[in-house]
Parts: structure tokens; sequence; C-alpha cells
């Protein structure tokens, strides 16, 4: 790339990040002007404010990515937003009409396209079709529903659990069901964004502490705990930005001498975590009572899509019955997606190997991207091993570098991560070669030196 060609992209993405796009307020009044002809019989209509389009965040929107595709265009290179594939998602992918490794899918256990899982969704199409067509509390409860919940239930020692149609969702409208006015969350400070919206639903009050500190979490609840009835602390076990783990048995006592209850987000520990990949209680070998609310997906390790939420009946029970956006309201997931979940999980217990090769595979990335000098944030040896840039610029063209050298990673930037965190984030994958990690991070390190 030409030094021309990193100014431009200095240029836009400098102008299309970081710049405050100016919109008129329509709410503000307009000087009087003097009358030049006669005042109509009926009053002129109402201003009654903005059109949708004027809303600020969609103008600033717009001319941010109008700005990122001119950016591209000029350099003659890619766009890596919402750019296409061609057939299955695993250790490979099929762009712009070559083969790539691929490190941008979260298909832990390959179980997105195996073959085994395809044919369980195949054939619940063929007996329930393609939707259910209602809500399950009135026509749309079939029996995949209930025999999936059961199992996620007694993997997690709890009662009971119920599935969703999204994982985003399913930590909002959970969140956002459990408190309300009146009430804490007490949040890591690097949760996922769907948590944030479900207190953002709730009204409640959120205050967050250090990332994975017992102590910062002791210090917020010992100085506000007594101001709140209700209190949840809410947690991630495997960190999707960043690749650690949760110090969840010093959190919990931490939380439980303060009288606050535990939801803990498993979206990217279920199926990786724990010698079974059952998570992050199995890595631990907690109770299932240890945490009052276990969340999990169904599109990561599980190769399908939506959510769960596993704990005590009556919990459940209120799930179901009375909380919009989970059970209430809300079309059912469709069977072909609990058929796949239910093969996936039959394919985890019956090849322990394939969790021991993920777990094998991601300490062997890490292990070499320390020998390269690389920066890995606070990365552990887990299947999600961030490269950290540090610079929104870099990151972005590095991530277009390496498409065009075949390796698909992705760049993230602010404000999913902190401004001078920006980083290439890779997801392995059991079905990984040492051969394709090794050429992946090699291209990483050359692509980030030339920069």
């Amino acid at each position: 790339m030409t030094d021309e060609a990193r100014e431009i992209a200095r240029q836009l993405l400098s102008r299309s990040g970081y710049s405050t796009v100016q919109v008129d307020d329509a709410s503000s009044p307009t000087p009087p002007q003097r009358p030049t002809a006669p005042r109509p019989a009926t009053p002129a209509p109402k201003v009654r404010g903005r059109g949708l389009l004027d809303h600020p965040d969609i103008v600033s929107t717009v001319a941010q990515f109008d700005g990122v595709d001119s950016m591209f265009e000029s350099l003659g290179v890619t766009n890596p937003l919402y750019l296409e594939h061609h057939g299955k998602s695993g250790a490979t992918i099929r762009q712009q009409g070559r083969d790539m490794i691929n490190f941008g899918a979260f298909n832990y256990l390959g179980l997105g396209n195996d073959d085994r899982v395809a044919e369980a969704a195949k054939a619940a199409i063929d007996e329930y079709g393609t939707s259910v067509s209602a809500s399950r509390i009135v026509s749309g409860q079939i029996p995949l529903y209930a025999d999936f919940e059961s199992r996620i239930a007694n993997i997690y020692g709890v009662d009971d659990a119920v599935i969703t149609t999204s994982g985003y969702l399913t930590n909002a409208a959970a969140v956002g069901y459990l408190l309300g006015k009146g009430d804490l969350a007490v949040c890591d400070t690097l949760v996922h964004s769907s948590i944030v919206s479900g207190t953002e639903w709730a009204g409640t009050r959120r205050i967050t502490f250090r990332h994975n500190d017992p102590a910062a979490l002791e210090a917020i609840l010992k100085m506000s705990r007594n101001s709140f009835d209700r209190a949840m602390v809410i947690l991630e076990s495997h960190y999707s930005m960043d690749g650690d783990v949760a110090l969840l048995p010093q959190l919990v006592e931490v939380a439980r001498r303060y009288d606050c209850a535990v939801m803990i987000d498993e979206a990217h520990a279920f199926g990786v975590l724990g010698e079974h990949g059952h998570g992050i209680r199995d890595l631990y070998g907690l109770p299932g009572d240890a945490v009052d609310v276990w969340m999990g997906t169904m599109s990561k390790a599980l190769g399908s899509v939506g959510g769960f939420l596993a704990g005590s009946r009556q919990l459940i029970r209120a799930f179901k019955y009375s909380a919009p956006g989970l059970s209430m309201f809300a079309t059912a997931p469709a069977p072909a997606s609990i058929a796949a979940a239910s093969a996936a999980l039959d394919v985890i217990d019956a090849e322990p190997e394939r969790i021991a090769r993920l777990h094998a595979r991601a300490r062997y990335a890490f292990d070499h991207a320390q020998r390269l000098g690389l920066r890995t944030g606070l990365a552990e040896g887990t299947p999600i091993l961030p490269i950290i840039v540090g610079d929104t610029q870099k990151a972005v063209l590095a991530g277009v570098s390496l498409l065009e050298a075949r390796v698909n990673v992705n760049s993230i930037t602010y404000p999913s991560v902190p401004l001078g965190e920006e980083r290439l984030r890779l997801f392995v994958s059991s079905e990984h070669t040492e051969q394709q990690i090794d050429t992946a991070l090699t291209t990483v390190a050359s692509v980030l030196d030339r920069m």
C-alpha cells in the first residue's frame, strides 16, 4: 500500500469516525419575519418534531459509514463490512471467489457445518415445518422444546430451563424482567452490550466494577448495596473481546456476602470451557445453585441460533409465563434450530476428544502468538485470541491486508472496545490445524510489522 493511499485512509477514517456531525435543531424557534402578504385564513400546520431520518444518531451513522465506503473505494481494496461468503463457515471460508483460512466465526467445535447436526435440522423441518407459527404459551409448543430444556437443566444441575429465539434478546429481556426502578445491577465493566440494554430496559441503576476484580466488586457493594432493596451481580464467564475467564467462585462469594443475586452469561463458554465443554460450572466444579441465572446461546459452540436461561423452577416458570420477549408474546424458536442444538449436544457428549482438541488448538495459538511477540491483552489461552493493535486505522487496514492474504480475521474498534484497545480478534476452533494457525499468526505479525 502506497504512502498516498495510507494518507487517504488516515484522513477518511479520521473524518468519518471521529468528526461531529452538526444537525439543525428543528425545535429551536426561528426569528419572526416581517409579513409581505396577508395572513392565511387558516393557521399553518404545527411542526410536531423531527423526521426519523433527521435523528442525530442516524445522521451520524450514515455520514460515518458513507465515509468508510469512500475510503475503501479510494484505496481500491475490499470493504470488510458485510462481506459476503459462500458455502459453510468453518475453519475455511469462501469469499471473493477464494478459499480463506477463517478465524472470524465462533463455530468453536465445527458443529455449525456438521452433517449430523444438519440432518437433525432437516428432519425437524419435515416433521414440524419451518415455524410453529405461534408463541409457546398458546399453540406453539412441541416436544423438541421441553426435551432440550430438560437437557440444559440437567447440565447445569438446576430445576428447569427456557429456550428463546435470540441470545441478545435473552440477556436484555431477562435483566429487564428481573430488575426495575429502585434496584441495582452491578456489572463487570466488560459485560456484553445486551446486558447493558437490559438494564436500560429495566430502568434500573447500573454500576460497573473493575474487570474481573473481586476486591473492586466488594468496594462497590460496600458503598452502595444498602441503598437498594434488590441487587444483582452480572458477569460473563468467557469474555468475548478479551478471551479471559471470570473468577467466578471469588466473585460469587463476594456477591452472596452482600445479599446479591448472580447472573452469568455463558454465550462463549458453553461447549468451550470445562473438561466436558459444559461451561464455567464444569470448569470450576460448582453446584447448580452457585448462580441464580445461567444464560447461554445456541449460536456459538452448538452451531445453531437462539438462547436459553436455566435456574430454579420458580424463576423459569416466571420467565415462561410472564416475561415479555422470552416466551410471552414471542414466536417460539424454529424447530430446526432446536433440533440442531440438541444434535450438537449429542456430539459434545459422545466426542470428548473434540473438546480436548479445541483446548489444545487454543493453547497452541496463544503460545505461538506469544513467541511472535504479538500483544495478546488479557487472553489466557482460550479459543478467543485478541491481538491488540491500539489504533483504529491500523486495525482496520490490517484486517483488509489479511483478507488480501487469504486470512479472515476481524478488526474490532471503538465502541466495541475502548479507544486505544483496538484489536484483531481470532476465534480458534477444534477444526483448525496447527499449520493454519501458524500461517494466520505469522501473516498477522508480518502485516503489523509493515505498519
